[in-house]
């Protein structure tokens, strides 16, 4: 499998700097910086549709809140959610 195969969800996490971030999976820097925690899910959902993969939304302390899947798998969980 090749570096591009490679599935990269997309997280978004606290920035150490203040506000949120969206970062790729294995990425060393954030990809988009965003003020509040809403705004950086909403950049996060837009690139995983284009890219169809999943993103992952993290608390203030790091454990994951949430995730949703952009993807397409044959086998779909059922969302208990919804």
């Amino acid at each position: 499998m090749s570096r591009k195969d490679l599935k990269r969800d997309i997280h978004v996490v606290q920035h150490k700097d203040g506000g949120w971030a969206t970062k790729k999976e294995g990425a060393s820097k954030a990809g988009y910086r965003t003020r509040t925690q809403k705004q950086g899910i909403a950049r996060a959902r837009n690139q995983a549709k284009r890219e169809s993969v999943e993103v992952v939304i993290h608390r203030p302390d790091g454990r994951i809140r949430d995730s949703d899947s952009y993807g397409r798998d044959p086998f779909p969980p059922r969302d208990k959610k919804h």
